[in-house]
């Protein structure tokens, strides 16, 4: 770390939080310009809707998308339309702040009227989508997946996808969404930074129980019950690519105004954090992506009122160790040298 800056130059720069920390003329840095801007909700909901418009079956593992408030009239008169020529179609809705992180300022609805219009949407936009009502459970919980993608450069475009991530679960039972438990966040968000709140949240020392555990010891659990792993590793693969590539324009055009061509400077990478949910079909659908996904491998544990401390979290440990170790390998700036 180089709390006072630095005076030679390096390989690798690690950034906490966006290209921007510094002025960098050499070496590889681990984010992108514009990155940041690229994922947030509303920018990624008008990125897939683009998409989706030109191979809408290429693209249908996006949940239905409006922007609020620009697109609140057509929100209202969709949802009206889609009600009246199937009565029976009864849909909730999530409704997402743009810069909103951690579960913040999330809740969900089941009529457009319930949309809260206090001074609050107009001054912070907001994504509202179609509620995934039949996800996968599991234990009969329902759970997210995080997966770790490293996008190694944009011209070629090289992706990597980490073989293992984490399944980040809710702490009360799940039921569909109705009037009565619209509210129960800690049944229908899985957001860590919630449920972690939650008397039910379950630290566990093995991978493959608790409130976090390792993906891969969710597909053992699929494949024993005889579903098709394979499959749904080369639908999720597909998914990725696919929302990298509805990116790419977009991330090309702050490349190029930070980085511009035939100059001296640095190239770019970043560890992207996907979070994926499962519906009950095996279906993987896209939730977001996160341009800071955290590293961290420990926890918080309060030994007393107002007193942390922390704890190693084994299933972090074995997740982003990985993913860290795998992602210097590949941008390894000696590996070339060595070549040579």
């Amino acid at each position: 770390q180089f709390p006072f800056g630095r005076r030679l130059p390096c390989d690798i720069y690690w950034h906490g939080v966006s290209f921007h920390d510094n002025n960098i003329f050499s070496g590889q840095v681990n984010k992108f310009p514009g990155m940041m801007e690229t994922v947030r909700k509303i920018t990624l909901s008008r990125a897939m809707r683009t998409m989706q418009d030109l191979f809408p079956l290429e693209y249908n593992f996006y949940p239905r998308s409006w922007i609020l408030p620009e697109e609140l009239p057509l929100f209202v008169a969709e949802v009206r339309v889609m009600k009246d020529s199937d009565p029976s179609w009864k849909p909730t809705f999530i409704v997402k702040p743009d810069g909103g992180c951690q579960g913040d300022g999330i809740y969900l609805i089941k009529d457009p009227s319930d949309i809260r219009l206090t001074g609050s949407i107009q001054s912070r936009p907001a994504v509202v989508q179609e509620y995934i009502c039949k996800p996968l459970l599991v234990d009969k919980l329902k759970f997210d997946i995080r997966l770790y993608v490293l996008l190694k450069s944009l011209e070629p475009l090289e992706i990597y996808i980490a073989k293992d991530g984490l399944s980040r679960f809710c702490t009360e039972p799940y039921q569909e969404p109705t009037l009565k438990n619209l509210h129960q966040v800690f049944m229908h968000l899985t957001n860590y930074s919630l449920n972690i709140h939650s008397e039910n949240f379950i630290h566990s020392d093995s991978v493959n129980t608790g409130s976090k555990r390792t993906f891969s010891s969710i597909l053992c659990r699929l494949s024993s019950r005889g579903a098709d792993v394979k499959k749904l590793w080369s639908d999720i693969i597909s998914l990725v690519i696919k929302t990298i590539i509805a990116l790419t324009p977009e991330l090309k055009v702050y490349y190029q105004s930070d980085i511009p061509a035939g100059k001296p400077g640095p190239t770019c990478f970043q560890i992207l954090g996907f979070d994926i949910l499962l519906m009950k079909n095996l279906k993987p659908m896209l939730l977001e992506v996160n341009a800071n996904p955290s590293m961290r491998i420990e926890h918080e544990q309060e030994l007393s009122p107002g007193v942390f401390e922390n704890v190693p979290s084994p299933v972090d440990e074995e997740v982003k160790v990985a993913v860290i170790r795998d992602t210097l390998r590949l941008v390894d700036p000696q590996k070339k040298k060595r070549k040579d």
